[in-house]
């Protein structure tokens, strides 16, 4: 068994989940395992092949699936590469590079580099945000265009709340589901399939612990490349409000949106991304 999971059949049970997601992808794709000195990393890849790349990377405690139905939309016009990070519930390595180093963007280095991608636009969220923001400041060269979704390291993490949503689902009779409600923002019935995975993985797997590092507004003010900033104004998660004002105050040529009534789960934002990436 994996540490990074709670039994040997939470393991089971959470891949043989997100297979099941993977074989109902809405468009052609190609399944990739790339080597990299942190471990193998898998890539689902759709689009044409001689289009601009995008690689997009999830949040903690999801895989690729997240973009699914995104990815679809931005095959349109894009070379999509939906990469499983490492130490996350998908089918990559369960290894974990340290946050405060340049170990996960040596991986992702290694990872374009096997996928055959000289640079690319960059599209991450939570802590994919985060890690493609990271990127973007130790690797310019490699980063075209830059999205963000919730990113994690700009806004503050609000601790409290997660403690509180932690506490309910384990203190209180069907809190496990409103404490998934309530970190996600997402609702039933219209999000039932996606609280319901959510549920299945926070069930066990056991998710990175460790501070998320904060970047500087040096870091902020190297951002040249185009960049897109989406946030929910109800994000239990980071500080909507103060990622926005750092982002527009640090990269004033960035393009913000501020979604009413949504919570730390971005979803549906293929034709927002789509226009941001042929623009």
């Amino acid at each position: 068994m994996s540490a990074i999971y709670r039994s040997p059949a939470a393991e089971r049970e959470i891949r043989d989940r997100y297979l099941r997601d993977l074989a109902a992808w809405p468009v052609p794709v190609e399944h990739a395992r790339v080597p990299t000195r942190a471990g193998e990393t898998f890539v689902v890849s759709c689009g044409p092949e001689d289009a601009p790349p995008v690689v997009l990377l999830h949040g903690s405690g999801a895989n690729t699936t997240a973009w699914r139905d995104d990815a679809a939309v931005l095959a349109r016009g894009s070379r999509v590469h939906c990469v499983d990070l490492v130490g996350e519930p998908g089918l990559s390595a369960p290894s974990r590079p340290p946050l405060d180093s340049d170990a996960l963007a040596a991986w992702l280095d290694e990872v374009l580099d096997g996928l055959g991608v000289t640079a690319t636009a960059l599209v991450g969220m939570s802590l994919g945000g985060w890690v493609a923001l990271d990127y973007t400041d130790r690797r310019p060269e490699r980063v075209r265009r830059l999205g963000l979704l919730c990113p994690g390291g700009v806004g503050r993490r609000r601790t409290e709340r997660i403690l509180g949503t932690m506490l309910l689902g384990l203190l209180v009779p069907g809190g496990r589901r409103r404490s998934v409600r309530a970190m996600t923002g997402l609702r039933d019935p219209e999000h039932r399939e996606v609280l319901d995975a959510v549920q299945l993985t926070f069930s066990g797997f056991r998710p990175r612990t460790e501070p998320l590092p904060v970047f500087s507004d040096g870091a902020l003010r190297r951002l040249t490349v185009p960049v897109r900033l989406i946030v929910g104004d109800r994000d239990a998660m980071f500080d909507s409000r103060r990622t926005v004002r750092r982002i527009r105050a640090c990269a004033p040529h960035a393009q913000v949106s501020v979604l009413p009534g949504t919570g730390h789960a971005i979803l549906g934002q293929g034709e927002a991304l789509a226009a941001f990436l042929d623009g």
